[in-house]
């Protein structure tokens, strides 16, 4: 009889069972569902751990029962029975039981003992008692609106426990800037690049106001054929990027306790190369003639505009001298649904292009033609859909202050560029372009489904960016890991990854690296399972053995000598089998 057609007998036997035995059936395959081991991820030594026995067990009821069933799953670490001086500390209102260990247990003695303790049918759940920090929450009035800095974004609300951009200096090329309570205490200087005075509609071409008269223009003006009010594109992106935060009003900053200097390059039908070359100069702390000295040089430059066509010499030799002075450019790949290789300057080099996602982590769709550029010059994506940022009510001319959404790659940028800014300003020495970039890259969050075209590596993380520069790198064996449920798609060559991203750390893995995964699925036959490093090299784990047997479960070892240990690390389960559903429920990889 075969494999297959023993599955469909046990099948029907498990449905004419009792209850009762389904629920031991339940306890044993699922075991796994009542540990939390994410919560060791980011965690330290533990010694208290929190236990739930279920109502109506002896260990739930009584003290000395609970204590002997902790002696016994601590056991294993010498063979004497309460190796580890288990302590029962008190309950809690929930019913549950803290228990303390003699001694600090590092991740891997925690992971064991929390596994010896749920192998008890009767323990509910058990997770370590860790420690929480406050998380800041701005008081602004508007805050919950910005998607943007949250988990879904790019985690800014845990980011700024650690840094808020304070002495950091962010150039805005584009079109100058509004007059904003919610934004004028974080502008500083600027100046008007404009040289052409009917674009600049100041009467005077270049000056040392960078105030936006406005970008409206008629439907015969740019040769367009249509109309357009002023965008105030500006004041949008440099509220992203350091509006006034925590003053109970509007909207908060990705980096608000940095400086914007506002520098007008787009004025009536855009900007010209030649100006916005001399604003990349004048920034970046460079000599502009016939320009004063620039009294507050960049650290950052966002520059949420573009065209079509190849870089250029004049593009690239104003970029070269701005990361010559060690300024991080950050420029947006663009709306058109296009590869970003035929926009600038998104296609220069020595850039950091970004595009964009909406709150799901999909590449941005505005419109049936409008989406996020794509391609190999994008390097990370960031939040581009739906932000909410300061702006003014004037059709043409600058009315009152306001606040709108806003959707683009213009809008993904200076989340990029607020997130530089948090770095730098929680460095002693400032980073170099290249050295953010690479930060940037190892430490961005995976998308959550492969975008349906390529737009940069994941979507930047601020707080793990920021994890990352912590002093010394950690030494000595450490485990990561992925506690988050990724169901398996039934008969899909293609399967499903979860990702473990690994930074701060130097040097290639060990060739004894510990793979340990839980997969839930009743017929293990089906499944291939594969380590994906982060060069994209597969290290078989499991291959479609052991017929119609439940689960994948187990430690590995894997000689991983040759991979570098920074990167995204990825766990694929492919079921090559129908009529069976399955899911990765958790898996680590110490090394």
């Amino acid at each position: 009889m075969s494999d297959r057609t023993m599955r469909g007998l046990r099948k029907h036997a498990l449905a004419a069972a009792t209850v009762t035995a389904l629920s031991c059936v339940a306890v044993s395959a699922y075991a796994a569902d009542r540990i939390n081991l994410a919560a060791l991820a980011n965690a330290g030594q533990q010694d208290e751990f929190i236990v739930k026995y279920r109502d109506g067990s002896a260990a739930r009821s009584n003290e000395a029962t609970l204590l002997k069933s902790l002696s016994a799953a601590s056991t294993g670490f010498s063979g004497k029975s309460n190796a580890l001086g288990l302590k029962h500390v008190r309950r809690t209102s929930i019913g549950a039981d803290v228990v303390r260990a003699g001694r600090k247990l590092d991740r891997a003695e925690a992971e064991s003992l929390m596994r010896q303790i749920a192998a008890d049918p009767n323990v509910e759940f058990v997770e370590p008692n860790a420690r929480m920090t406050a998380f800041f929450t701005p008081d602004d009035t508007r805050f919950g609106e910005q998607w943007g800095y949250t988990a879904s974004g790019i985690n800014a609300t845990q980011a700024w426990d650690v840094s808020t951009g304070t002495g950091v200096v962010v150039a805005v090329i584009d079109t100058g800037i509004t007059s904003h309570s919610d934004l004028n205490a974080n502008i500083i200087g600027g100046y008007d690049f404009i040289s052409d005075a009917t674009a600049a509609r100041d009467s005077n071409g270049r000056d040392s106001n960078p105030a936006d008269q406005g970008d409206w223009f008629a439907a015969a003006d740019c040769g367009l054929g249509y109309a357009s009010n002023s965008s105030w594109h500006g004041t949008h992106v440099a509220g992203t990027i350091a509006a006034v935060t925590n003053n109970a009003k509007g909207v908060s900053g990705t980096a608000y306790n940095a400086k914007v200097v506002p520098v007008r390059v787009l004025g009536r039908c855009g900007g010209t190369l030649a100006d916005i070359a001399d604003a990349i100069t004048w920034a970046s702390g460079g000599t502009v003639s016939g320009v004063p000295a620039n009294p507050n040089p960049a650290e950052v430059i966002n520059m949420s505009l573009g065209g079509s066509g190849t870089c250029g010499s004049t593009y690239q030799t104003a970029i070269n001298g701005a990361v010559s002075r060690g300024v991080t450019v950050v420029v947006a790949a663009g709306n058109n649904n296009g590869n970003a290789s035929n926009a600038r300057p998104a296609n220069c080099t020595g850039v950091i292009t970004v595009g964009a996602v909406d709150s799901n982590g999909a590449r941005s769709v505005w419109s049936s033609s409008q989406k996020s550029n794509y391609g190999s010059v994008v390097d990370v994506a960031a939040p581009g859909s739906n932000i909410l940022s300061t702006l003014n009510s004037g059709t043409t001319t600058p009315g009152s202050e306001s606040y709108a959404s806003y959707g683009g790659t213009s809008m993904a940028t200076p989340h990029v560029a607020g997130v530089v800014a948090l770095i730098q300003a929680k460095v002693t020495t400032p980073k170099t372009p290249a050295e953010i970039e690479t930060i940037l890259k190892n430490t961005a969050r995976a998308f959550p489904s492969t975008p349906d075209q390529p737009i940069g590596v994941g979507i930047v993380n601020a707080k793990a960016a920021l994890d990352s520069l912590g002093g010394t790198p950690p030494t000595g064996t450490q485990t990561y890991s992925n506690g988050t449920d990724y169901n398996i798609p039934d008969n899909n060559a293609t399967g499903v990854t979860s990702t473990i991203t690994v930074s701060g750390r130097t040097g290639n893995a060990p060739s004894n690296a510990s793979v340990s995964i839980n997969i839930i699925h009743p017929y293990k036959g089906d499944l291939k399972v594969d380590l994906i490093a982060p060069d994209g090299s597969v290290y078989n784990l499991h291959n479609n053995t052991g017929g119609s047997a439940d689960n994948v479960a187990g430690t590995y070892t894997v000689n991983l000598s040759s991979e570098t240990l920074n990167g995204a690390w990825k766990l694929r389960a492919v079921d090559s089998g129908p009529a069976d559903l399955g899911r990765i429920d958790t898996w680590s990889i110490t090394f």
